[in-house]
């Protein structure tokens, strides 16, 4: 039995081992899930000199408070994220975030928020000890999929270690989770069941992220999508990052945990590159779309991707 573990003394709002997700399962009705703000995730790991896809903590609004058991470990804590480290004596140290710090036996792990964002991610030397299910560690909540029976973590739990390490330098790199003006968008396959009026209303009106927003959707508030064809439509395959208008009118993004089929006209489908951004706005935040073609949509993707690359060769 492994005996290095953190015992969890707050559980914090929401918090689950994540990783890159699942591929190829939306036929059996699986959607990808894995980490939410991928970059963010993937820094993480790269301070650590961890592989890419090792199972990390993600946690929304506030973290959780934890304890280590034995031994020593480095970790890194990434994300726009209040934390500290409270020492065996009682001194506490002020997090500083994408800096890896080493805690030893007794030390505590306070995350106490994050800071006009959703999620931040905590990630050690050699990763959480989790569940291998359909090739992937990561927990979806609704579906009761991944580590820790599908479920997030509760108070007096332990969150298991792989092996205890900690790595000879410390390791940080500058990075600024910047925001975008608007969250850009390609059309979506009924965008003409919509009047030219919600159209215009869609591309030029702000929206308020509702308290409705989790890993599976976020409802958007505001301004109302009038459809003119047909409210409900036969159920079709759902992609992350789609955009359904229900009935009421009130729009409804697809994030990672979503469902793989709806029955709700899709006005639009949110671009691969801002899909970190966009789920990094917290409720009550105001968003604006942008409608791009999808040839510049796939430049754009390109262009993230080339910027991650060069953010973690950064990381030596």
């Amino acid at each position: 039995m492994n005996k290095d573990f953190f015992e969890i003394l707050r559980p914090g709002i929401h918090t689950t081992i994540q990783d890159q997700g699942r591929l190829n399962k939306y036929h059996l009705g699986i959607p990808f899930s894995g980490s939410m703000d991928k970059r963010n995730y993937l820094i993480s790991n790269k301070l650590l000199g961890n592989k890419l896809n090792e199972a990390s903590l993600e946690f929304a609004y506030q973290g959780p408070l934890i304890k280590l058991n034995s031994g020593k470990l480095s970790g890194v804590i990434t994300g726009d994220v209040t934390f500290n480290i409270i020492r065996k004596n009682s001194k506490i140290n002020k997090g500083i975030c994408y800096q890896t710090f080493e805690i030893n036996d007794g030390d505590q792990i306070d995350i106490i928020s994050t800071n006009r964002s959703v999620y931040g991610y905590f990630s050690i030397k050699n990763g959480f000890k989790g569940e291998l299910i359909w090739g992937s560690y990561s927990v979806n909540t609704r579906a009761k999929i991944g580590s820790n029976n599908g479920e997030k973590f509760s108070k007096d739990q332990k969150l298991y270690i792989n092996k205890l390490e900690s790595i000879p330098n410390q390791k940080k790199v500058n990075y600024l989770n910047s925001k975008i003006e608007y969250i850009r968008v390609i059309k979506g396959t009924n965008y003409d069941y919509f009047s030219e009026k919600s159209k215009k209303i869609f591309f030029s009106k702000e929206f308020i992220v509702s308290k409705l927003a989790d890993r599976m959707g976020m409802r958007l508030e505001g301004n109302k999508i009038e459809n003119e064809v047909e409210t409900n439509i036969r159920s079709e395959g759902l992609i992350k990052g789609v955009i359904q208008v229900p009935p009421d009118g009130n729009p409804i993004i697809m994030l990672s945990d979503h469902g793989t089929i709806g029955g709700y006209p899709k006005i639009a489908v949110v671009i691969s590159a801002d899909y970190d951004k966009l789920v990094q706005i917290p409720p009550g935040s105001k968003i604006k779309f942008k409608s791009v073609e999808l040839i510049e949509a796939e430049n754009l993707y390109k262009l993230y991707r080339m910027e991650t690359e060069n953010i973690l060769n950064k990381i030596i």
